[in-house]
């Protein structure tokens, strides 16, 4: 097992990377191994599906099975060795459908089939030991040894992307939002990887690749939430409870609420939001919802405590999922991605289960006041009043904007990102999006002219609504996204954080403030060359960037 692909990853003097028997995140070794090379088999099943789509006959099931594949193995989503046994088998099989139907059509293309790597060719083993024995060749960092740590570290940020904006495009994909240029976007990179790059150069250009790519992924995405569910509103959401049966949604998958509160209207039921599911109260079709009545705890790594107060199943979807305490362990479901031995899982859209357990468990037996949160500044909220916002930063009403976006988690120096939203002058806006705004999204930051000072612009999901606010800014002041007054301070814990950040970066965004602790495959020498090209650099203390960046804008 050597896994680095997340924030919390094992750090010590003689290596950064989590390679003992269990990694910090739960993934035990059996599974860390047989991501690998699950991830390896769908690089096979990339490159017949790139002939096939040279042949005109692009295969989209197939690289829908691609995009599940690859977000099966983010961080905190699938934990289940045995479901990885399977999906390696099906890994194979796609693959052999693949090359079979290509053969067929192409049946003098010998050179072609012959052509492919080993990814392509290779057979999953017929029991663990001999599975767990090929994983050795899909490892991360197989070649460290002779080709360098800068190599594989490129290498890494390149696939870590590639799952970011997989996880993304399936979010998109369950709402009924595919695209085949996109589909073959992915086919590529994982060809690419297949063939062992080993130019540096090479490398950061597919990077920044996968960067274009992702925003075309997170465009599509936007367009499937606002398709689906209409332009986020401004919206008050109540933290407090509702007596009565209760269920509570976590992770990112809009669709799976959705589903879920068609099926308990009328029952009585009431559905909260929790960690990244909060923006469902900014959409109109969600919210129209009468039972869907709040939202309960805060970001994923508080969910042992918080689920284990919570009196009524809880449904995991998409990712976010730690280890489940004993205490909630019968009651909370899986879907989607998501796994963990022994847990129940939904896997065709039927949560009649989990509407069963909550009939059967206690609910809230009283109501309690909590607090009233305002959300729902998506791009549509802020372009509604841009003229408004335009003349705050002429008159100097607004002088810098902040962005604060990105993932929350439990390391230490998370609190730059309070101290910047705090400590922020009050002549400035602070914009957010993803779970590190719990830290601080209680709290009263007032407003400047009626513009509210703090605009949570909703998941991680949605940052291109920022990319988006930026652009029209930046139109509007007839100058570059570089020359606005505005700083990002990216909290990073995951690959969804890494294929954001390749987009920042192909979309020439410079000064970025990346942390609280820099990605563990972004050597020294890759930051040192981000840092040239892009300005790429770590958060550090918050005053003195908060200062550094007011420097700029006067």
């Amino acid at each position: 097992m050597f896994c680095y692909q997340c924030e919390q990853t094992t750090r010590s003097e003689n290596g950064n990377g989590c390679h003992e028997v269990k990694g910090v995140c739960g993934k035990d070794e059996t599974t860390a191994d047989l991501q690998d090379l699950m991830i390896y088999g769908l690089q096979g099943i990339a490159q017949f599906a790139k002939r096939m789509r040279q042949a005109g006959q692009p295969q989209t099931k197939a690289d829908e099975f691609i995009l599940y594949g690859l977000f099966t193995t983010l961080t905190n989503v699938n934990f289940n060795a045995n479901r990885f046994v399977q999906l390696i088998k099906e890994t194979a099989q796609w693959r052999d459908q693949l090359k079979t139907q290509y053969a067929s059509i192409n049946p003098t293309d010998c050179a072609s089939l012959e052509s492919v790597s080993e990814q392509a060719k290779w057979q999953p083993a017929a029991n663990m030991p001999g599975l767990l024995a090929q994983a050795r060749l899909a490892a991360i960092n197989l070649d460290v040894q002779s080709l360098g740590e800068d190599v594989v570290g490129l290498r890494a940020m390149l696939l870590y992307g590639i799952k970011g904006a997989a996880a993304y495009a399936y979010h998109a994909l369950m709402l009924g939002y595919r695209d085949d240029a996109i589909y073959a976007g992915f086919e590529d990179a994982l060809d690419f990887i297949a063939s062992h790059p080993s130019n540096a150069d090479d490398l950061l250009t597919w990077c920044l690749r996968i960067g274009e790519l992702n925003y075309k992924v997170m465009e599509m995405l936007d367009a499937a939430n606002t398709g689906k569910f209409g332009a986020q509103e401004i919206s008050t959401v109540n933290l407090g409870t509702v007596k009565g049966k209760s269920i509570l949604v976590s992770g990112h998958d809009m669709h799976d609420l959705a589903q879920l509160l068609e099926q308990t209207k009328d029952t009585g039921i009431n559905v909260y939001t929790h960690g990244e599911m909060l923006p469902a109260h900014a959409y109109p079709k969600l919210k129209a919802y009468p039972h869907l009545v709040g939202n309960y705890g805060t970001a994923w790594q508080n969910q042992q405590h918080e689920f284990a107060q919570f009196p009524g199943p809880i449904v995991m979807t998409s990712n976010c999922l730690i280890e489940p305490d004993s205490a909630y362990r019968h009651r909370i479901f899986t879907a989607g991605p998501v796994g963990w031995q022994g847990l129940r899982h939904i896997a065709n859209g039927d949560f009649s289960p989990v509407i069963e357990a909550a009939q059967a468990l206690p609910g809230f037996t009283d109501d309690t006041v909590g607090q009233q949160i305002t959300i729902g500044f998506g791009r549509d909220t802020v372009m509604s009043v841009a003229d408004k916002v335009i003349d705050a930063v002429k008159t100097g009403a607004i002088k810098h904007f902040f962005l604060v976006g990105g993932c929350d988690g439990a390391a230490p120096g998370r609190n730059y990102f309070t101290d910047v939203a705090e400590q922020a002058p009050d002549n400035t806006v602070v914009m957010t999006l993803g779970c590190g705004k719990y830290r601080f999204n209680t709290h009263e930051f007032g407003d400047i002219g009626g513009i509210p000072r703090l605009l949570d612009m909703g998941q991680c999901n949605d940052a291109y609504s920022a990319i988006q606010v930026a652009g029209a800014l930046a139109k509007a002041f007839d100058c570059g996204v570089n020359d606005l007054p505005l700083s990002l301070m990216i909290s990073w814990f995951e690959q969804k954080a890494v294929a954001v950040l390749l987009t920042l970066l192909s979309l020439g965004i410079r000064g970025i403030r990346l942390g609280p602790t820099l990605p563990a495959f972004l050597t020294p020498a890759l930051l040192a060359k981000l840092g040239e090209a892009f300005d790429l650099k770590a958060t550090a203390n918050a005053a003195e960037d908060i200062q550094d960046a007011m420097r700029a804008a006067t």
